[in-house]
Formats: C-alpha cells, structure tokens, sequence
C-alpha cells in the first residue's frame, strides 16, 4: 500500500497554506507549486479536490488564490487522506465489495485490519499545523547550515 503522489502533493500544498494562515491573504497556485516542487496543473486539480472536501476555499481572478477553509490544528492528515486517496485498505478483502474466495474466514483478515486501524490511528493524529511547524524547523536548520 502507498500514498500516491495524490497524498504527498496534498498534503505539502496544505502544509505551505497552513505557512500562511492567519495573514489575511489568499496564495496563488503558482507560488505554491514553486515553493513545493509541485507541477502547477496537477496542484489545481488536487486544490480543487481538497476545496470540495472542505479543507481549502478559493477565489477566481488576478486577486484571487487558495487558503485553508479551517485553522490547521483542525485539519488532520486523514482528511487529507481520505479527500484525495479515499479509504486507505491495505488488502481487497476488506472492502465492502471485495469478492475474497475466504469470504472473511481467513486468518490474515484480522492483522490486516489492525494494521488499517494503527495507520489511520497515525493519520488521525497529525495535523497539517504539526506538519507546517517542523516543516519551519527544518527550514531553520537548513538556512542555518548555509555558507
């Protein structure tokens, strides 16, 4: 099981908005996609994703840009997750539609389902504000090691 670039792109597109919470000013895609080595229309597409999950609002036009539609503590990486990979299942057999041969009689159904649980217990405990402050700790780190 992987996080698709679907994941990892979302979730450091939150990340540099979560940077910006607060200022009063929305952040343009391009900026978004330059600070965080995203392509720029594959940013709009997850943007608009993550504006239909409720995580981000946007506004059109040469003022326009994108900001977090709620404060980055309340943003956990699991909404994130889930807005743009859906449901994370480690095995077929554990979607409701799967058609295992088992028919859920096997024995690895229950470890596949506690590992499910220990990764969205992960996911459900991050927030996009934790991620965004060490993600400005190692930028600290790095601008201090410069010469």
């Amino acid at each position: 099981m992987r996080i698709s670039s679907k994941g990892d792109y979302g979730i450091r597109a939150l990340i540099e908005l979560a940077h910006r919470y607060g200022e009063g000013r929305l952040t343009q895609s391009a900026e978004i996609a330059a600070r965080q080595n995203i392509p720029e229309s594959y940013l709009e597409q997850l943007l608009a994703m993550l504006r239909r999950a409720g995580l981000v609002r946007s506004v059109r036009g040469p003022q326009g840009g994108h900001a977090l539609a709620r404060h980055p503590n309340e943003i956990r990486v699991s909404d994130v997750i889930r807005a743009l990979e859906g449901e994370l299942i480690p095995v077929e057999c554990l979607e409701e539609a799967s058609e295992c041969s088992r028919a859920g009689g096997c024995a690895q159904r229950e470890m596949w389902e506690e590992v499910q649980r220990a990764i969205m217990q992960v996911l459900d405990r991050v927030t996009i504000a934790e991620l965004a402050a060490k993600d400005r700790q190692r930028a600290v780190r790095a601008d201090r090691y410069v010469i």
